[in-house]
């Protein structure tokens, strides 16, 4: 493994460190993935049991034996306490970028959201600045949108969010630059 995917496997903030999620953080993230408060925007979202919070720990283990770059676990450098989940990783086949922030309701309204996700940002820009950086998110998530905002990128589409049991959904695709027609067009059937 190179220096500049070795030194992505410990990241540090001014107030988070960072590490790649683990199975020893399922317990953790678990309760916060089935914690109903941070599923007001999509409630169908919510983990009901162990096993897809470990699921989804194996994929975001894979991203980071496969692409060098994935999900971290963040807590706080103060007292290690779990703030939650983000980063990058890359979707569509390699054609972008993630942006992903899940923060524990204790912690939510103090940046961390923002924090997690750039230091995802300045990864991906070292390791493939070709590809584009998205942020995937349902439109009343007012406080996720304010991030995506807060991070520079613009929105590049509106349209109905597929697969939602909540057929009034509408979900929003912001990017850090204009994408491509063929690639936007596979985001919204995403």
């Amino acid at each position: 493994m190179n220096d500049a995917r070795r030194d992505l496997r410990e990241v540090t903030t001014d107030r988070l460190r960072l590490t790649p999620v683990s199975p020893s953080d399922l317990d953790e993230l678990f309760a916060l993935h089935a914690d109903p408060r941070v599923w007001t925007h999509l409630p169908s979202g919510r983990h009901l049991d162990r096993e897809r919070t470990a699921r989804d720990i194996a994929a975001y283990q894979e991203d980071w034996e496969r692409h060098g770059i994935g999900y971290w676990t963040a807590r706080r450098l103060d007292d290690g306490t779990l703030v939650g989940v983000g980063g990058v990783r890359l979707v569509l086949d390699g054609q972008a970028w993630n942006t992903y922030y899940r923060v524990h309701p204790d912690q939510q309204g103090n940046g961390f959201a923002t924090a997690v996700a750039r230091a995802g940002h300045t990864a991906a820009a070292a390791l493939r600045p070709e590809l584009p950086v998205i942020a995937y998110l349902l439109e009343h998530n007012a406080a996720s949108r304010a991030t995506a905002e807060r991070l520079g990128l613009s929105p590049v589409w509106r349209g109905p969010d597929v697969g939602n049991p909540d057929p009034d959904a509408v979900r929003l695709v912001y990017a850090d630059r204009p994408l491509d027609p063929e690639l936007l067009g596979r985001i919204a059937r995403r």
